[in-house]
């Protein structure tokens, strides 16, 4: 479902309802449009605990016991009670029973002047109030030596400590990290409830495409955004794609394809045929369709021919055909999308600071995405990157090597070396 009333009046601007000569729209806005209609998947999935990893949480989940759910042992030693190492040392305790994880101490109260030896993980016997790690007193047959008392509550780990029962343990949005798992199976949960998979559809246009494996004719190109974008969301458990294939250069059949597909997805990804030129049919294939667009052009390099919209509920976002702008696009503005309907809390892509190891001229007021490797760091601990390539919006080779792709502001009119700039890591 789109959520315009997420948008601020300036981004409905009539730049939505643009044609091919609509004004180009910055970036950020562009972005941010793209983020504000995209509505998590309304369907609901129970999971065991061992098929979620990666999927996102549709409800809070609060914790259903203590963590860990009664006092024990941090460490290997003896239990004492500070009521018998009272004055000056060293203090002679006799040793009673032993305890390990799993065990319970016996039920009969230990009189006193005497120490149970103790195991990590086992619960405290009642009445003893601290833990003395084994390497800070001398055993002696069935004796131990103190001499430096440990204070009260000192190596015991307390119910609770970690987190309590009734305590949110997890919060809606939340992505099922091996992390958060281990938390909740701490609790024994044995199921969650998770957001539904995003059906993502992926569509390639362009008459010079050929699968790899395929004989390449003359003026031909093997598919490396199918790949790439399929490859990327191979990655995100929440993602379930589905492969139109390649589509040629033809109105009636890229408005059948479109149809089709956005029938079966929850969202739709095109590469090629985004622009302008006679045989860029995408724009007016998604009108065809009864489709819609928000964002047409955008002031960003590589990929201004980018375009956000809806064919009914599905939202397409339509890519260059050039691999590092399809790339780049997909990761800048589509990605961040795809995560919001998977109902990720935070869709958005954490950008990490970085200082400039390369000179570069950019255009004003483009925002420009480069592909980036870390070569070594400064003075600050900042990572200091190299710039790959020479920024095509057709090169496979510099993005195949990136570690990042730095982000170059609209009013920025060059990059010098020591330039504080942000990266998003891609590796």
């Amino acid at each position: 479902m789109r959520n315009e009333a997420l948008l601020a009046p300036s981004q409905l601007a009539p730049a939505c309802e643009a044609g091919p000569e609509g004004e180009v729209i910055p970036f950020d806005v562009a972005s941010a449009k793209a983020l504000a209609v995209a509505a998590p998947v309304s369907r609901r999935e129970r999971l065991s605990i061992f098929e979620a990893t990666g999927r996102i949480l549709s409800a809070t989940v609060r914790s259903a016991i203590d963590l860990p759910p009664f006092d024990n042992s941090a460490m290997d030693g003896y239990a004492v009670r500070s009521a018998d190492l009272q004055g000056s040392g060293p203090w002679v305790l006799k040793v009673g029973q032993r305890v390990a994880a799993g065990e319970t101490a016996h039920g009969v109260a230990q009189p006193g002047g005497v120490a149970v030896r103790i195991l990590t993980g086992a619960p405290i016997p009642k009445g003893f109030d601290s833990v003395l790690m084994q390497e800070r007193c001398e055993r002696r047959d069935d004796h131990i030596i103190v001499t430096d008392a440990p204070r009260v509550g000192q190596n015991i780990r307390r119910a609770g400590e970690d987190i309590e029962s009734g305590q949110v343990a997890a919060e809606t949005g939340a992505e099922l990290t091996p992390q958060l798992l281990a938390l909740l199976a701490g609790q024994g949960r044995a199921y969650v409830d998770v957001i539904g998979k995003v059906r993502v559809g992926i569509l390639s246009t362009g008459n010079e495409l050929r699968d790899p494996g395929e004989a390449l004719g003359s003026g031909q190109i093997y598919n490396s955004n199918r790949i790439a974008i399929r490859a990327a969301l191979a990655r995100c458990a929440w993602a379930d794609v589905i492969d139109f294939g390649i589509v040629r250069d033809r109105r009636d059949l890229l408005v059948d394809a479109i149809g089709e597909a956005a029938g079966k997805c929850d969202a739709l990804i095109t590469t090629g045929g985004a622009s302008a030129g006679e045989e860029d049919h995408v724009a007016a294939a998604i009108t065809a369709c009864g489709g819609e667009l928000d964002v047409l052009k955008v002031a960003m390099r590589p990929g201004k021919p980018v375009k956000i919209g809806f064919v009914g509920s599905t939202l397409l976002a339509a890519l260059p055909g050039n691999p590092n702008a399809a790339f780049v696009t997909f990761r800048q503005i589509a990605f961040p999308a795809l995560r919001a309907m998977a109902g990720l809390a935070s869709p958005k892509l954490e950008w990490h600071p970085g200082v400039a190891g390369f000179s570069y001229e950019k255009r004003l007021g483009h925002t420009e995405f480069v592909p980036v490797e870390v070569v070594g760091s400064d003075n600050c601990g900042r990572p200091v990157l190299s710039m790959l390539g020479k920024g095509s919006s057709a090169s496979l080779r510099a993005m195949s090597l990136a570690q990042g792709i730095a982000r170059l502001p609209p009013g920025t009119p060059s990059v010098s070396p020591g330039d504080s700039l942000q990266f998003d890591r891609i590796a």
